[in-house]
């Protein structure tokens, strides 16, 4: 049907803007006279298809402008539901709440978003006045009013009556903090009135198009930001915290006053993604930061029953709070919005928070709590929401436990001196992600100045570390004629001493964690290798600095453990499939057949023959096989200093 595909079409150009939605709001549709297909609820207009929609029966949604229903809000809004429900073909798609707003226009197209601009307009003290100086008899201008049925008797009211006393049929809706209608006959018509509208409002404002750069994040954040996160986890679980900084953030962080101007929600959206209270925090004159937030936090709970979603910290920016990455980022990009909103409405009288009625009536409602829970997106797996450092991880072994973790429900950080093959590995585990994530962070693991950029970023990210995997390594074969002095402290670097410059880089963050969460681990994780058991002829470079790891690891073990951080060691047998071993260009087997390491061996098969043969199971150790020794050691919480064999059997322990 043609009129359903150019739905599609204008639903994803305007869903992909976030100048007109976000975080998957707003609804559109087309009706014919007998049926109306409206955005279904949870579905966002990006990536909608013609699944995406509900379909209903116009003569029994009709039915609701006729009916009475109960006084108590409650009641008639369930009735209201289920009267929806009734008229709906499609059952396993529940319609948008505004379905009767869009059935009440007589447009055969209609789209509602929430413009940034309109609703700069729109959530100002002299809303109503501006929209009558600047669009006349034009539009229709709603006053707020509660969303569902009471909403749309008003709207219903509001456009009878414009016809009535104009004789012509409204084209737009503009409703005071929530956001615009347009109905129009043709898409193209619906594109143009929308450009009109919003030129209109940017001409008023003085608005010109412009780049919000980000500006930095400031280093401290590891040092508090951490601890916030244990302090939110108190009540609802682990959290993941998300930092964004710019120049807007900045003034709106930089006194209370400021602050204000956003301290309570505009519309009903921000409170779905961001609830309606936001804590702010000075970083720049506190004495005892950790201190005021503990407090802050705190008292929220304590006043609300919940966690913050939001926290404002002046030189540090803004902190999402969410059960999950990907909900970070929608609130994010919810609550700074709200800030572009509060911008514009100072050319309009200033900014027009909702009221607390109001507010309650949103928090309350159970349409709106629906949507949350659509939104909020569900991960679930072993190490859900936990995040998770590995080095080495943009291919090979690296890479095979990253991806089995990802699918465990945890966020990964690909730290990696390859970017092109680190980036790569990113996006590619984001694709088989749910609600978690990964990044790519380019680290040298020899340089101590580089991992603190990463834990940098990884705190600016996910707002923490929970386990940190130490698999970065390199091997050069070679027997003690032949193995030159560079090549042996090049080896002995990275799989020696690298192993100190992580964990003395990564402790500090955890042990800042377990301070503010009495009941939780950290996790220290080297993947050594079966070499660190036992010698390796014509691979002393390597053996040794895995010899070495356990040292450490045993080392590190005893002084970390006061502060609930566990460290151990995995120590895999060969992975033959891999990069390592098989690359035909410089992998283990050619080397160690051109190093002589197998007595005999003429070619490469020769030299896989000759180790395939070594282990009892007659297999090579996977990505898979380690990563289940990982969620153990991840898992449990008491065993700490162990190197574990996962050999085939192999290497056994003493």
């Amino acid at each position: 049907m043609k009129e359903i595909e150019q739905l599609i079409e204008i639903s994803r150009k305007y869903g992909r803007d976030s100048r007109y939605v976000i975080a998957g709001g707003g609804n559109t549709s087309y009706k014919n006279d007998e049926k109306l297909w409206v955005k279904a609820s949870g579905c966002a207009l990006a990536n909608i298809t013609e699944d995406g929609f509900a379909v209903l029966d116009r003569r029994k949604l009709n039915l609701i402008s006729e009916k009475t229903y109960s006084r108590d809000s409650a009641v008639r809004e369930e009735e209201v539901k289920h009267d929806l429900a009734a008229a709906c073909l499609t059952k396993d798609r529940r319609p948008s709440v505004e379905t009767s707003m869009h059935n009440a226009m007589k447009a055969r197209f209609v789209v509602h978003l929430h413009p940034t601009v309109v609703n700069g307009l729109m959530c100002s003290r002299n809303a109503e006045a501006e929209t009558a100086r600047l669009f006349g008899d034009e539009v229709v201008y709603v006053p707020y009013t509660d969303p569902g049925y009471t909403l749309f008797r008003e709207v219903e009211n509001r456009i009878a009556f414009r016809r009535k006393t104009c004789g012509k049929e409204p084209s737009v809706l503009l409703l005071r903090n929530h956001g615009i209608f347009v109905g129009a006959d043709t898409v193209e018509e619906v594109e143009n009135i929308y450009s009109r509208i919003i030129g209109t409002i940017e001409q008023a404002a003085r608005i010109s198009p412009q780049t919000e750069a980000a500006t930095d994040i400031p280093t401290c954040v590891q040092d508090i930001v951490p601890a916030i996160r244990m302090m939110l986890g108190k009540h609802g679980g682990l959290k993941t915290l998300k930092i964004r900084n710019s120049r807007r953030i900045e003034t709106f962080a930089s006194s209370e006053k400021e602050f204000a101007k956003i301290s309570a929600p505009f519309s009903p959206d921000i409170i779905v993604y961001c609830k309606s209270k936001y804590i702010y925090l000075d970083a720049t004159s506190t004495t005892d930061l950790l201190a005021d937030a503990r407090q802050a936090v705190e008292k929220y709970a304590d006043d609300n029953g919940y966690m913050p979603k939001v926290l404002l910290v002046k030189g540090i920016g803004l902190i999402a709070a969410g059960d999950n990455a990907a909900g970070c980022d929608i609130i994010l990009d919810v609550y700074e919005d709200m800030m572009k909103i509060a911008e514009i409405a100072q050319y309009f009288g200033g900014e027009h928070p909702m009221t607390k009625d109001q507010i309650d009536f949103i928090d309350n409602w159970e349409v709106e709590n629906y949507r949350r829970s659509v939104s909020a997106g569900k991960v679930s797996g072993r190490v859900e929401n936990k995040t998770i450092v590995i080095t080495g991880a943009a291919q090979g072994f690296g890479e095979g436990i990253a991806r089995c973790l990802t699918k465990e429900g945890a966020n990964i950080v690909v730290a990696d001196l390859n970017e092109t093959a680190g980036q790569a590995t990113a996006e590619s585990l984001n694709r088989d992600a749910k609600s978690n994530r990964a990044i790519f962070v380019r680290t040298d693991v020899s340089d101590p100045e580089s991992l603190r950029r990463l834990i940098h970023e990884t705190v600016s990210y996910f707002g923490g570390l929970d386990v940190f995997i130490s698999n970065a390594g390199v091997l050069r074969a070679g027997g003690l004629d032949e193995m030159t002095p560079e090549a042996f402290e090049f080896v002995t670097k990275i799989n020696y001493n690298a192993y100190f410059y992580c964990v003395q880089a990564v402790s500090h963050v955890m042990k800042l964690q377990n301070r503010f969460a009495s009941e939780n681990y950290g996790d220290i994780i080297q993947i050594n290798s079966k070499s660190g058991l036992r010698g390796s002829k014509a691979n002393f470079a390597y053996a040794g600095g895995k010899f070495g790891g356990i040292g450490l690891t045993q080392s590190f073990a005893l002084e970390l453990a006061p502060f609930r951080i566990k460290v151990n060691a995995i120590c895999p047998g060969n992975f033959y499939e891999g990069p390592l071993w098989s690359n035909p260009e410089n992998g283990l087997f050619l080397q160690y057949l051109n190093a002589g390491k197998v007595p005999g061996a003429k070619t490469v098969e020769d030299v896989r023959k000759y180790y395939m043969e070594q282990v009892p199971m007659r297999k090579g150790t996977s990505p898979e096989d380690v990563t289940k020794a990982v969620l153990y050691l991840i898992e449990q919480t008491c065993e700490t200093g162990q190197a574990i064999p996962v050999t085939g059997g192999q290497v056994m322990l003493n």
